[in-house]
């Protein structure tokens, strides 16, 4: 049997920048390990790891942290994966025997998989999903001096229609605002973490507004199709996504949802605007295109009746009523349901945490490093890093439940002036000695308009709306917490 059929070498160049973006999105995966870990889920964290680990057991969760866990270690693994990321984006793994490039690829995907599997509400986005499943499937591309097999392209194409049709679909179903253009009205000043230019978006005209929300409807409901069909019709599908992608990656900070996104609309990308990527050039002296052993082609074939097999799951989601968005139907993270902003909040809510000390009657504001914090501070590029306690501090915004277990835990880290916790911040009013009494505040935010901007300088204009803690002091506090 001829196995022609099975190679794509047109899409080596996509091959190319499909591994190296999606290195960089591993590599900022674990670069968040090694700097937001300890302080969120460390021995002595804002939830401890090892409480899970002891009540969960491997099947549960599968993560290499069940055989041996400490912080360090955990750290340690970061800075390995941070190591691998960073050899794969350099093209290193290219020159490596197929076997060798597999294995390097599949250690990145265990390593953040036994992390995500162990971070509860701090890795709960869909993000970290899609980076797994995007990772497993790069398992299978092979290295640069290798054809580049069209089953795992075809799957890639496959994760990024789920990815942007899901998103498009939960949007028709979820919310009014969707449907008579009037979600970009709110979304821009209301998203999770806005970014520097989020106030010039959201002060755009409503006219720009609806064709905004009716591109996004033709980018996510029409275009994906087109990833399915002949060239050119398919590069021109992933450019129009990648467009997209890039507009939404100026408008606000959404980790590297973005960056993965334009990572996979490459994969649908043949030679015919990819063509002067210098594949050939990364191995000198290898044979460029060489067909893989058999043991590979079975691999391949095994991992495209899986993903098939899978597939079932997040098909019927959505296709049903009930969709619902960013879930994984198994514990490895493979062919999950995606989508994004179902709902659109009206008004933007924040969460301040305030101190007084022993001797003065002030109050402090603590300030995080991404979300709208003081008034006059403009809202900076973090993306495609991810700061986790930002983001759910904007969930804690919405619901105070989100919080729950936590949020206190915070409190007490304040109080405590414990220095690791704290470093998660990006401004501690008190770096000499912890307060006497620590708050926590409910204001309600939204942008300055220009003529407020140009009188007092502040981005944001803020009033009051409730207190969600009380002030507390040291002595008030539990050992348990």
């Amino acid at each position: 049997m001829s196995w022609d059929w099975f190679w794509a070498p047109e899409y080596a160049p996509a091959r190319f920048v499909v591994r190296r973006l999606l290195a960089l999105c591993y590599a900022m995966g674990f670069l968040c390990v090694i700097n937001q870990f300890p302080a969120l889920l460390g021995t002595n964290g804002l939830t401890p790891a090892p409480r899970f680990l002891r009540a969960m057991s491997f099947r549960r969760a599968p993560s290499l942290f069940h055989a041996h866990y400490s912080d360090r270690f955990v750290v340690g693994c970061g800075w390995f994966g941070l190591l691998l990321s960073a050899a794969a984006f350099l093209g290193l793994t290219d020159s490596l025997p197929l076997w060798a490039s597999m294995a390097v690829w599949f250690v990145l995907w265990v390593l953040y998989l036994s992390i995500v599997n162990i971070g509860r509400i701090w890795y709960s986005f869909g993000w970290e999903s899609l980076l797994l499943e995007a990772g497993f499937l790069a398992v299978f591309l092979g290295p640069a001096h290798t054809e580049p097999p069209v089953l795992v392209i075809w799957l890639l194409c496959w994760l990024l229609f789920r990815v942007e049709f899901g998103a498009g679909l939960i949007k028709m179903r979820g919310d009014p605002a969707w449907r008579n253009l009037t979600a970009l009205h709110h979304h821009h000043e209301t998203q999770p973490m806005p970014g520097p230019l989020s106030r010039v978006f959201h002060h755009l005209p409503g006219p720009l507004h609806r064709v905004e929300v009716l591109a996004n409807h033709f980018t996510q409901l029409v275009v994906p199709f087109g990833l399915f069909a002949p060239q050119p019709v398919a590069t021109t599908a992933a450019v129009i996504m990648i467009v997209t992608q890039g507009w939404l990656m100026l408008s606000g900070n959404f980790a590297w949802l973005n960056l993965i996104t334009i990572t996979l609309a490459f994969a649908a990308m043949d030679t015919t605007l990819l063509g002067w990527v210098p594949v050939g050039a990364l191995t000198p002296g290898s044979a460029a295109g060489t067909a893989t052993p058999l043991w590979h082609r079975a691999a391949v074939l095994a991992l495209t009746v899986l993903m098939v097999v899978l597939s079932y799951w997040p098909v019927r989601n959505l296709l049903g009523r009930a969709q619902v968005m960013n879930r994984s139907f198994n514990k490895l993270h493979l062919a999950n349901t995606y989508g994004a902003f179902g709902s659109v909040t009206r008004v933007r809510f924040e969460v301040v945490l305030e101190g007084r000390g022993a001797e003065d009657e002030q109050w402090y504001e603590y300030g995080f490093r991404g979300k709208p914090g003081e008034v006059t501070r403009r809202s900076p590029q973090v993306a495609p890093y991810h700061l986790r306690l930002d983001w759910l501090m904007w969930f804690v915004a919405i619901s105070p439940s989100y919080g729950r277990g936590w949020l206190e835990r915070l409190v007490v880290a304040m109080l405590r002036d414990e220095r690791r916790i704290l470093s998660l911040l990006r401004h501690n009013p008190f770096p000499h000695a912890p307060p006497r009494h620590v708050r926590v505040r409910l204001f309600r935010y939204r942008f300055s308009t220009p003529t407020e901007r140009r009188e007092s300088g502040a981005w944001w204009v803020r009033t009051p709306v409730s207190e969600l803690i009380p002030a507390v002091s040291l002595d008030e506090v539990t050992p348990d917490d």
